[in-house]
C-alpha cells in the first residue's frame, strides 16, 4: 500500500520505541497515539508480519504486534539507531535490594502452624464432627424425588 513516507517513519519510530504497537479494527479512523491512519499502521504491520519482524495477536478487535529480533535488526538500520538503544520491552528494569514484604496489617492475622486459616493442619480438618449416627438409616421414599409419592396415570401402584 502506497503512504506518505512522513507516516511510515513515525510508526517505525513508535514501534521501535515501545517495542510493541495496538490498533483497533478500524480502517477509517486515525491511531490514538500516532497521527496517522489507523489503515496505514494495519496494513504496515501486516507487512513487517509477513516478512517476520513482527508477532500478531489479536483479541476483541484490537490487534497486538511485538518485535522479533529481527524486526529490531531492520528497525536500526532503517531508523539509522544505534545499538545501544533497545526498545522499551527489552529495557531491563532495577530492582530494589529488599526484599518486598506485606506490612503485618495487610497480611491479617498470624496463622498457627498448619497452614489451614484457623489453625490446625490436615487431621484437624477431617476431624469427624457432628457425623451421622451410627444406627443413621436414611429413606428415600418416592423414588422420584421431590416430595411424597403421587398418584395418577404416570404412576403404576395407583
Amino acid at each position: 500500500m502506497l503512504m506518505p513516507k512522513k507516516d511510515r517513519k513515525q510508526i517505525c519510530e513508535a514501534l521501535f520505541q515501545d517495542g510493541v504497537m495496538v490498533a483497533k479494527v478500524d480502517p477509517e479512523g486515525k491511531h490514538p497515539k500516532i497521527p496517522v491512519p489507523n489503515l496505514h499502521v494495519i496494513q504496515l504491520m501486516r507487512s513487517f508480519e509477513s516478512k517476520g519482524y513482527v508477532k500478531r495477536q489479536f483479541a476483541w478487535r484490537h490487534h497486538y504486534w511485538y518485535l522479533t529480533n529481527e524486526g529490531i535488526e531492520h528497525l536500526r538500520e532503517y531508523l539509522h539507531l544505534p545499538p545501544e538503544i533497545v526498545p522499551t520491552t527489552l529495557k531491563k528494569t532495577p530492582r530494589s535490594l529488599q526484599p518486598t514484604t506485606r506490612p503485618e496489617d495487610l497480611r491479617g492475622p498470624a496463622r498457627a502452624e498448619g497452614g489451614f486459616g484457623r489453625g490446625g493442619g490436615r487431621d484437624d480438618y477431617r476431624r469427624d464432627k457432628g457425623s451421622a449416627p451410627q444406627d443413621f438409616q436414611p429413606s428415600f421414599a418416592g423414588g422420584r424425588g421431590g416430595g411424597a409419592p403421587r398418584s395418577g396415570p404416570w404412576n403404576a401402584s395407583s
